[in-house]
């Protein structure tokens, strides 16, 4: 049987891309007072009409994805000193364990995304799980440094599609109101992930060996395949328009769609059944391309949005991710502070409060762009989300610029906490609500602009870290962390200001390029506007 109520709405995006009209008119459904968009069908099957428990549980696995997979890419972190010692390799070279497998994690995607618009997202969340799964169970049976390389890439490649396919599922399932807080969540346990060296340090002070970390990630990462079979529903859906969608005019829908619904209301199809929801092969999809994707999607670069997610994300994790995880086990196992190993990763600490101390914050940007919009007389526009954002643009480099003093001159660890604490905070604002403001204001195709996004990411971070040890030989910890780093990333931050300005003419600009009109040629699935 269908649902006792489906959702309806005559929201509709204006000519440019990112301003939408949310002005709701009698009969539709609301958030934050306001009509719902994207437009669903009229079907229950449309992931749209999904209830809240079903989407929460897509998204619940997506997050415990997202966390499983960065702690096993930088939860080795803390034994870099180990896999020198063990494999007779420096430091620096040992480095390599974490820094070839995160550049993997982001080009999985290369392949993965085009393959879940082509087959579907959920046999390829499925597939991607097993190799992590083989992956980890490979590193923890590893003797040589070659075949650990090896297996670390395979988990990391394979777990790299939840770089992408979160944000993807949250644009499938999630209302425009909605996908701040959703990304917001899915941000938040990756960026936890990224508390795994805590948990691989202590796994050495019960006497057990680098090996048992991945053994328990490996676990985890069993149950949450299972979990994923039963819970994550194909939400690949080809959405045509409804009567509710097809004009503007408020006087000419009330007149129709009473008739309309008399007259599709036995029309509507059931409900799929659980044992069809099961399914984990649903076809091809002959109209989506594969191999042209790959080179397309770096076409996104010329995208200013897209292009600002990226340097985003690859600073905040290659200074966040890597740096801090890189030199601070470096730092206090040595005098003055000569802490053990099994201590080293105690600076994740201070990740996990910044990120807990954001948390409050994740549907912020939701609910200045519904005020902002209420102001509007109703219509949207991209940019109003980015406000909540402006403290962070500060603070973010002020902890950055903290920790690289105190490592240079030996201060109390208290102030690594600090420094890291306070980048760490601002960085969830910006894995956030980029990303958001990116999907919300360029007509594209997202899973293409996802690619994009991960490419660059990656290979940001990767190039910041690969060096980063030999950086700070040369130049110390002041110059390279406060000085450098900090310019960096403090550059990065002021795009905002750029953004909340000009962002609406830029969209403009771009709107009557060749670009758009190229990216607008590649949307194969139907949003109802």
């Amino acid at each position: 049987m269908p649902p006792a109520h489906l959702v309806h709405s005559h929201a509709h995006e204006e000519d440019l891309p990112g301003t939408v009209n949310l002005q709701a008119t009698e009969g539709d459904d609301t958030g934050y007072g306001q009509a719902l968009y994207p437009v669903p069908a009229e079907d229950p099957n449309d992931p749209l009409q999904w209830s809240n428990w079903k989407k929460s549980m897509i998204l619940l696995v997506c997050a415990l994805y997202s966390f499983l997979g960065n702690c096993a890419l930088l939860g080795p972190s803390v034994y870099i000193g180990l896999y020198a010692e063990e494999f007779k390799i420096t430091p620096t070279k040992a480095s390599d364990l974490v820094s070839y497998p995160n550049l993997a994690f982001g080009f999985g995607s290369l392949v993965l995304v085009p393959l879940y618009l082509k087959i579907g997202r959920r046999p390829v969340m499925l597939m991607s799980l097993v190799f992590f799964c083989a992956g980890l169970i490979g590193a923890s049976q590893a003797t040589t440094f070659g075949g650990l390389m090896a297996c670390r890439i395979i988990h990391a490649f394979g777990s790299g599609v939840c770089e992408a396919l979160p944000v993807q599922l949250v644009n499938d399932i999630f209302f425009l109101h909605e996908r701040g807080l959703r990304i917001g969540y899915y941000t938040i346990a990756l960026c936890f992930g990224s508390t795994g060296p805590l948990y691989a340090g202590y796994m050495l002070a019960g006497g057990y060996s680098w090996n048992l970390y991945f053994y328990v990630v490996f676990a985890f990462a069993v149950a949450l395949l299972i979990f994923a079979f039963f819970v994550v529903e194909e939400t690949a859906y080809k959405r045509v328009p409804s009567a509710t969608s097809q004009t503007s005019t408020p006087t000419k829908e009330k007149i129709s769609t009473a008739s309309h619904t008399e007259e599709t209301a036995s029309s509507i199809p059931p409900r799929k059944t659980f044992a069809q929801q099961l399914k984990i092969w649903n076809g091809i999809d002959h109209e989506q391309e594969f191999w042209i994707m790959m080179p397309r999607s770096f076409t996104y670069f010329l995208v200013p949005q897209v292009l600002w997610v990226a340097t985003s994300f690859g600073i905040y994790i290659g200074l966040g991710a890597l740096a801090f995880n890189y030199t601070f086990p470096l730092k206090v196992t040595k005098p003055p502070y000569s802490w053990s190993q099994t201590n080293s990763g105690l600076i994740t600490i201070a990740t996990f409060l910044g990120f807990v101390l954001a948390f409050p914050f994740l549907s912020s940007s939701d609910r200045l762009a519904a005020r902002l919009t209420r102001k509007n007389g109703g219509i949207r526009e991209a940019e109003m989300r980015l406000g909540v954002m402006l403290p962070a643009m500060i603070i973010a480099p002020a902890g950055i610029i903290l920790y690289g003093f105190a490592a240079q001159n030996n201060l109390h660890w208290v102030a690594y906490f600090f420094g890291v604490g306070m980048d760490q905070w601002g960085a969830i604002f910006y894995f956030s609500f980029t990303l958001a403001y990116a999907v919300d204001s360029y007509n594209a195709n997202t899973s293409e602009m996802l690619i994009a996004m991960n490419l660059g990411k990656q290979a940001i971070s990767f190039g910041m870290g690969i060096y980063l040890l030999d950086w700070i030989l040369e130049r110390g910890y002041a110059v390279t962390i406060s000085g450098i780093f900090a310019a960096v990333l403090l550059a990065n931050n002021l795009v905002l200001v750029i953004f909340m300005v000009w962002g609406k003419r830029i969209r403009i600009f771009m709107n009557k390029t060749w670009l758009a009109r190229l990216h607008k040629k590649t949307i194969k699935s139907v949003e109802v506007a």
